[in-house]
């Protein structure tokens, strides 16, 4: 934790964001200028209690609303677009890693496509789930050898983690030297972001700790001599998330007005390159 001091110094107040997911409460987003970044504070002490809602379809498999389906449909899709991004490095081992490998879908499509996969998954839930599609994620990071795999993947999990500072640097031991970290995460700088500001569904406080932009993203590799190589878009999100924001916002998913804001903020970020969510590409220097 002493590391992570450096993340909170010198804040100022951004905004207040609520939790419309579990418990309606309020936090406060605060902005750290040297990195860049927001962060969520008050952080609950029971933050696991916070992701015990069947809402939160990224730890199920949930079909029931029409929003629950397009994001299943999508995830179908993602799954490839993912699996072809790490199929371009080449490797011969095909070690991979998946962290906040949820219900173990992208590391049963990976395995399907003769990757050695290993997962993190915190959740018991999640865990059980993946076991019934033979892949058998672990609980803890730290159980893992170091130097010892060609990919490491976080897909929407950087945001979550505690220790962050730490974090990284134990991602950057677990990978080869010559490995490649991909990391997504939202991007509180897009026009969805900006249009909906505290109603944007990706603040998802207090579970997202950490709210990155390009320029935090690239400063806090850096500092353990890792260097973005490429950034690449996820330009699915700004929809899903435009829907969910929407629905905040004004009580209803108002599908055609969120998928116009979607569709906007894809524009816009053709020339701005500020995408909903974006993909990176991390090397070791």
């Amino acid at each position: 934790m002493k590391k992570e001091k450096e993340l909170y110094k010198g804040l100022t107040p951004a905004m207040s964001c609520k939790d419309y997911t579990v418990s309606q409460e309020s936090y406060e987003l605060l902005l750290n200028k040297k990195f860049d970044m927001m962060v969520t504070q008050p952080v609950p002490s029971d933050l696991e209690n916070y992701y015990k809602s069947e809402d939160y379809i990224s730890h199920t498999n949930a079909s029931k609303s029409i929003v629950d389906k397009i994001y299943q449909k999508v995830r179908r899709r993602t799954l490839q677009n993912k699996l072809k991004l790490i199929n371009s490095f080449n490797f011969t081992d095909k070690k991979l890693l998946d962290v906040g490998s949820g219900t173990g879908d992208f590391l049963t499509t990976c395995k399907n496509d003769n990757w050695n996969v290993f997962g993190v998954e915190p959740s018991e839930e999640a865990r059980a789930i993946s076991e019934n599609k033979n892949v058998k994620p672990i609980s803890d990071i730290s159980l893992l050898k170091e130097n010892n795999f060609d990919v490491i993947t976080l897909w929407h999990v950087l945001e979550h983690v505690e220790n962050l500072l730490e974090y990284i640097e134990t991602l950057k031991a677990k990978l080869k030297p010559n490995g490649v970290l991909i990391i997504a995460v939202p991007n509180y700088k897009s026009f969805d972001a900006k249009y909906y500001k505290e109603f944007w569904a990706a603040f998802d406080v207090p579970r997202h700790l950490w709210h990155f932009s390009q320029t935090s993203i690239k400063k806090l590799f850096s500092n353990v001599s890792m260097k973005v190589e490429k950034t690449l878009p996820m330009k699915y999100d700004s929809y899903y998330v435009s829907m969910l924001s929407e629905k905040y916002k004004s009580g209803s998913s108002n599908f055609l007005k969120a998928f116009y804001i979607g569709f906007l903020s894809n524009l816009k970020a053709k020339s701005t390159s500020e995408y909903s969510s974006l993909i990176y590409v991390i090397k070791n220097t």
